[in-house]
């Protein structure tokens, strides 16, 4: 038996990580054995990767977007892939849509080529369902306003999130089967609402 993937996503300060924890709660209370991952990180590696590219040190958006890639390949050989294989649910906190979104649109790399940096690390494996958070880029600077220290992709501000917001809808159109935006304005408990309602209703 297969598990199912769920990845949520969007723009830095949307809710995402808090929704995802919500997510794998609500799935663990209707009985599912869950793991939740982020990324970068879930492994000694990928962790190690986080903390170099999200660090304050420029690099180019390659160098950016194949740290991502490789962080990602081993998250998915370490924990995603076996977690499945033993029918178990994953929620993951940014997956490759990430870097579709960041990289591919907002960086100017271009989705499909991005895609294909990723492919051969990740082996096909895509989530069964992807939620996008989607949230003006100034109500998401007010709600990162609230949270102190940001990261250095953080620190670039409301011109590249705006660029990452669109890049977002451009990955919704391009993979509609998969990936489905919701309003992220309301409460945590609205919005999980939505998030719960998009996973009954399309898995």
């Amino acid at each position: 038996m297969t598990g199912t993937f769920i990845s949520l996503e969007g723009v830095d300060g949307s809710g995402k990580s808090t929704q995802a924890v919500m997510l794998a709660e609500a799935l663990r209370d209707r009985g599912h054995d869950v793991v939740h991952v982020r990324e970068p990180g879930g492994t000694p590696l990928g962790e190690a990767v986080r903390e170099v590219v999200l660090g304050p040190d420029p690099m180019s958006p390659w160098a950016e977007a194949f740290l991502f890639a490789a962080a990602r390949a081993q998250l998915v050989a370490d924990i995603i892939d076996p977690a499945l294989a033993e029918g178990r649910w994953v929620v993951a906190d940014r997956f490759i849509d990430s870097s579709l979104a960041y990289q591919g649109a907002a960086r100017g790399l271009g989705i499909h080529q991005v895609a294909a940096v990723n492919a051969p690390g990740i082996g096909g494996r895509l989530p069964d369902l992807t939620i996008v958070l989607d949230i003006a880029p100034g109500a998401a600077t007010d709600r990162r306003a609230g949270r102190g220290s940001v990261d250095r992709i953080e620190d670039e501000g409301d011109a590249l999130q705006e660029s990452v917001a669109r890049g977002y809808r451009e990955v919704a159109r391009e993979y509609p089967d998969r990936v489905h935006l919701i309003p992220a304005a309301g409460t945590l408990d609205e919005v999980h609402a939505r998030v719960m309602a998009t996973v009954i209703g399309n898995l």
